[in-house]
């Protein structure tokens, strides 16, 4: 049964790792957040109850 062999299938897995930890991860990291985080505090809005016709 080939699919035991963990020869090939580990190089591959290990080779794919590596390509995203030392390639496409610091690219993306790179990246500038469009919406980044701001210092205000939060306001809650003032809301009403809403009144049912039926009840």
């Amino acid at each position: 049964m080939p699919q035991l062999n963990p020869n090939p299938w580990f190089f591959i897995m290990l080779t794919s790792w590596i390509t995203l930890s030392l390639i496409i991860q610091p690219k993306l990291l790179t990246f500038v957040s469009m919406n980044p985080p701001s210092s205000k505090t939060p306001t809650t809005p003032n809301t009403t109850p809403w009144t049912w016709p039926w009840t």
